[in-house]
C-alpha cells in the first residue's frame, strides 16, 4: 500500500498541473460515471494529502477523495510541469533537456529501483515534456511517450484497463486505476474524514501535530507496533516506515505504548517528521543515515540496501549481526532485530 510520502507527491503533481485548469471527467470503467459527471468542467482549486488519502476541492465547494489502497496508482500523462522544490534521488537537483529523458551530467543520471521505481525522473528538476508517470507506492517512473516527440504522441492517451475516473485538462491527463476510495463529498463530509485521522507531519501545526501523537500514544495499552499502522493515531505510516522506524529508536515492537518514555514517543516523531520530507523529496523510503556518493547511489537503486530491517528476514542485523525476524502483527508482515530492539 501506498504510504504518506507517496501520496504527498501525488498531491503535488495535482497541485502543479490541474489546480485552476478547467478539466473533463470521465469514468471509462463506468464504475463512477455519476461521480465524473459531478465534476466535469469544474476547476480544481486545491490538492491536499492527510496521511495515504488524498483531497481534490473543485469550484463550488466540491471535493474528490481518493484512497488508493492495496492496488491503486494514478497515471499522469501529457505534459508535466514538475515541482522545481522537490530534489532528486542523489540530493541535487536532476539537469534534464527538454525532451526530460537524457541527462546533460553523468553524475546526475536517473535512478531506478529493482522494482522499476525511478524517483529522479518521477520528480525532479523543472520540465516540460510529454511523458508518462506512474505514481503510487511501486511508482514506476517516466519514460518518453515510446520515444516520440511530443506533437506526435497521441492525444488524449488511449485508455489502458480498467480506469476508474479520467481527469483530463488541455494538456495533462491523470487515469486512476483500483483505488479503495474514489468518491465525490461535501466539505463537512472531507472535514469529518480528515478529523478521524491523525497527524501528519506536513499537514497544520508542527508543535500541536507532535503533542497530538505523543499523547495518543501514551494514552494506549496498544503494542506500538500497532500503534504506528493506526492511522487515528498518526497518518501515513505503512509497513515499511514502521519496521524501520522502530529499529532506529530501538524500541520493541511489542512494548505498550504508554510504557515509553515521553521522550522516546517525542524523537520518534521527529524521526518521522525527517523521514517523511525525505520519502516526498526522493521519491524512495530511504530509512539509513549516513550514506553518500555511491553509497547513496546504490540505496537508491536497490530498495534492500536502504533499509535496516525491512525485508531482511533471516539476514544478519546490519549492527548486531542476529538474525532478523519476521513475524504477523495484525495480518501485516513485522521485521525486527530481537537483540537490538529489546
Amino acid at each position: 500500500m501506498p504510504e504518506g510520502h507517496s501520496v504527498h507527491r501525488i498531491a503535488r503533481q495535482f497541485q502543479r498541473n490541474f489546480v485552476g485548469r478547467p478539466i473533463s471527467a470521465s469514468s471509462p470503467q463506468g464504475r463512477f460515471a455519476e461521480g465524473a459527471a459531478l465534476l466535469d468542467g469544474r476547476t480544481p482549486t486545491r490538492a491536499q494529502a492527510v496521511g495515504k488519502q488524498m483531497f481534490l476541492e473543485f469550484d463550488e465547494e466540491v471535493w474528490l477523495r481518493v484512497h488508493l489502497g492495496l492496488y491503486g496508482a494514478w497515471d499522469f500523462a501529457g505534459e508535466i510541469l514538475v515541482d522545481p522544490t522537490i530534489a532528486s534521488a542523489n540530493g541535487r537537483m536532476g539537469q534534464t533537456n527538454q525532451r526530460g529523458t537524457d541527462l546533460a551530467d553523468a553524475d546526475d543520471a536517473p535512478i531506478f529501483d529493482d522494482a522499476g521505481e525511478n524517483s529522479l525522473a518521477s520528480i525532479g528538476a523543472p520540465r516540460r515534456t510529454r511523458v508518462h508517470v506512474r505514481m503510487s507506492e511501486q511508482t514506476k517512473g517516466l519514460d518518453e511517450a515510446d520515444g516520440l516527440e511530443a506533437e506526435d504522441a497521441e492525444w488524449p492517451p488511449p485508455v489502458v484497463g480498467q480506469v476508474r475516473v479520467r481527469l483530463l485538462t488541455a494538456s495533462t491527463c491523470a487515469d486512476l486505476r483500483g483505488p479503495t476510495a474514489c468518491a465525490v463529498e461535501t466539505p463537512e463530509q472531507i472535514a469529518a474524514v480528515i478529523a478521524r485521522l491523525g497527524p501528519d507531519p506536513l499537514v497544520g501545526d508542527p508543535a500541536e501535530n507532535e503533542e497530538r501523537f505523543v499523547a495518543a500514544v501514551r494514552k494506549r495499552n496498544v503494542a506500538i507496533g500497532q500503534l504506528l499502522m493506526d492511522q487515528s493515531v498518526v497518518s501515513g505510516i505503512g509497513n515499511v516506515y514502521r519496521a524501520e522506524m522502530l529499529f532506529r529508536a530501538r524500541l520493541d515492537p511489542h512494548t505498550p505504548g504508554r510504557a515509553i518514555p515521553e521522550e522516546l514517543v517525542r524523537g520518534m516523531w521527529r524521526d518521522w517528521v525527517g523521514l517523511l520530507r525525505i520519502g516526498v523529496e526522493t521519491g524512495q523510503m530511504m530509512t539509513m543515515d549516513g550514506l553518500e556518493g555511491e553509497a547513496w547511489r546504490k540505496a537508491m537503486a536497490h530498495r534492500d540496501d536502504r533499509h535496516w530491517v525491512y525485508h531482511r528476514a533471516g539476514l544478519p542485523c546490519r549492527v548486531c549481526g542476529t538474525e532478523i525476524v519476521l513475524e504477523e502483527m495484525q495480518a501485516r508482515k513485522l521485521y525486527w532485530c530481537p537483540n537490538c530492539q529489546r
